[in-house]
């Protein structure tokens, strides 16, 4: 007998190599891959930082004009209006305020453009009348109109008027401006003692 020489084993499966062709693909979809997760991810975080110096800009641009006054633009909270009986009629422009706090005394600073008609109403909401208002009688002090930088001395004319109610209700001093006819700028002081 002759003998057979064993048999020799097959080598192991090995993976293909990958083709030219399987590479090109493969480098596809990775950037494809890339591409998708810089837009999901970086398109909407360009967005918000856009967008938040867009608001930071405009919010910069509507309080400039009160920012050296502390006063700001817009209306005080229903709580602030409710507690310093400031109503502030509701189709009032130019609405601004500040408010102050400390152990003694707090202050609501508020000044509007309102209409001959909103002044009534204004008046007749915190218990006086336009007849309780005396004429280049500028009732809110140096000291408070320091605090917001309002100043009348100039452009009147000037009326002005000291509504005093028991405490704890607060009291309202007022100076109407009238030179803009039939649309009085309205500032008021309201304060109230705890």
């Amino acid at each position: 007998m002759t003998a057979s020489l064993p048999r020799q084993a097959s080598p192991p499966d090995e993976p293909p190599r990958p083709t030219e062709e399987d590479r090109r693909h493969m480098i596809r979809r990775r950037a494809l891959t890339l591409l998708i997760i810089v837009l999901l991810i970086g398109v909407p975080a360009g967005y918000l930082v856009i967008s938040a110096d867009q608001s930071r800009n405009s919010g910069k641009d509507k309080e400039e004009k009160y920012s050296a006054t502390g006063l700001t633009k817009g209306w005080p909270s229903r709580v602030q209006r409710r507690l310093y009986q400031v109503p502030v009629p509701g189709y009032s422009t130019d609405v601004a305020y500040y408010e102050t706090n400390n152990w003694k005394t707090s202050r609501l600073y508020v000044q509007f453009l309102t209409s001959d008609d909103g002044l009534d109403t204004f008046l007749k909401s915190i218990g006086t009348s336009r007849d309780a208002l005396k004429e280049d009688d500028i009732t809110i002090g140096a000291r408070d109109q320091g605090v917001v930088g309002w100043e009348f001395s100039d452009g009147g004319p000037w009326s002005g008027l000291v509504h005093r109610q028991k405490n704890p209700a607060p009291t309202q001093d007022v100076v109407v401006n009238w030179s803009s006819p039939g649309h009085p700028m309205v500032y008021v002081v309201s304060r109230t003692t705890p």
